[in-house]
């Protein structure tokens, strides 16, 4: 992020209608919006520290909120649907996936996929489209959404809570490779888990 955005951020956070233009944001980035809450979680904490529990709510309530309109999009509107998925190039995997769960597999990757792209870099939006048009157990989606949602708002609301302009700094720099590795770590014990009751 660029100085210049940067205060932008910072002065749009100390805005009395911060938290609704929040809102918005976490709304629609879930669906079609390019650009990720976090944007302005971070100056948004730094600029009112004591509201960072209110912020992490705000951005994972509406963020999973959001998703429900992209599972809305995908299974009705496929045309736009695929036009969403086309741009960041993910039409062959759709496919491929629509193709393993028609024969009965694919559903676990599915879920794990769907908990990376609520927690990592990988456009949430593309995979929150993607479950309605495979017709993905709409419980289910919301309940992975508010997970995965909440553990990285929740990181990175509390993060910047304890370290302001350091973790700003450190999110720029190495944000998407840590919270990838974090990802991945969480769908790992997951399924640790899983194979250890079953």
């Amino acid at each position: 992020m660029s100085k210049n955005l940067y205060q932008k951020c910072l002065k749009l956070a100390a805005h009395k209608s911060s938290k609704k233009i929040l809102a918005l944001v976490s709304f629609s980035e879930s669906s079609f919006f390019p650009i990720p809450p976090d944007i302005m979680i971070v100056p948004m904490i730094i600029a009112k520290k004591t509201d960072y529990l209110k912020i992490f709510l705000i951005a994972t309530l509406f963020s999973a909120l959001g998703g429900l309109l992209g599972y809305l999009i995908g299974s009705t509107f496929l045309d736009l649907s695929m036009s969403v998925i086309e741009f960041y190039g993910y039409e062959e995997k759709v496919l491929n996936l629509k193709n393993d769960l028609k024969s009965g597999g694919g559903f676990y990757i599915f879920l794990g996929a769907l908990f990376l792209a609520g927690f990592t870099p990988l456009p949430f939006k593309v995979f929150t489209i993607t479950s309605g048009i495979i017709d993905f157990n709409i419980i289910i989606f919301f309940l992975i959404c508010l997970m995965s949602r909440g553990l990285r708002f929740f990181i990175v609301s509390y993060l910047s809570y304890k370290f302001g302009h350091i973790f700003n700094k450190f999110i720029q720099k190495e944000g998407a490779k840590w919270f990838t590795i974090a990802g991945l770590a969480v769908v790992t014990i997951g399924v640790i888990i899983y194979f250890v009751i079953k």
